[in-house]
């Protein structure tokens, strides 16, 4: 296999998109990928992540590729477990304090700040329309998300969320309870479940 062929398959291998690393991992010289990428006019849509002229541009692996410690979090989560009707714009993620979120902010994304300790807490892997695989936080964390900022989301999303996540045939009121608690929303949770449950 040339390393030409290489090239296409590694991209092949990851729905059109590639990072420079992954390919030189793989063995490819990085004199030998820039030449690939300005020969079949690969787009450069991140610091060292290319999407190849025929794939569909999936936004939120980019931004997953971007941004590796961003979970998908509040309304991009409820999409993500179907609480919401609506796709969400902007898009929603969480990083830990100390992360520089300027240029994401920049780009018009929605982020969260929270505690290291607290970042990784209901992370789970789900795929995107596009069917590439980035982290969302599970619905449990998620609802405790939308009631600790209800204030930044509209009113209307987080309560159908909520009525949405009472009528779930697969929740796990023990895990929601457990989280409540260290995000400090048990009281408020409790008082929306006792009207819907």
């Amino acid at each position: 296999m040339t390393t030409n062929e290489k090239i296409t398959s590694l991209f092949a291998q990851n729905n059109g998109i590639l990072k420079m690393a992954k390919a030189m991992e793989s063995g490819v010289p990085k004199s030998a990928f820039y030449a690939y990428v300005k020969k079949h006019g690969t787009e450069r849509v991140a610091q060292g992540v290319y999407l190849s002229p025929d794939a569909w541009t999936d936004a939120m692996y980019l931004l997953h590729l971007r941004c590796n410690q961003a979970v998908f979090s509040h309304e991009s989560a409820l999409f993500f477990h179907d609480l919401t009707d609506r796709e969400p714009k902007p898009y929603s993620v969480t990083v830990k304090t100390g992360y520089n979120p300027t240029g994401l902010r920049e780009d018009g994304i929605k982020v969260y700040t929270i505690k290291k300790e607290l970042h990784g807490v209901g992370v789970i892997s789900m795929n995107t329309p596009f069917g590439n695989s980035v982290p969302v936080y599970d619905v449990e964390r998620t609802i405790c998300d939308v009631i600790r900022n209800r204030s930044g989301i509209e009113m209307q999303i987080w309560q159908n969320a909520l009525k949405q996540y009472a009528k779930c045939q697969h929740k796990d009121l023990r895990k929601l309870m457990r989280y409540a608690r260290m995000f400090h929303v048990e009281k408020l949770l409790r008082q929306y479940l006792e009207v819907l449950l």
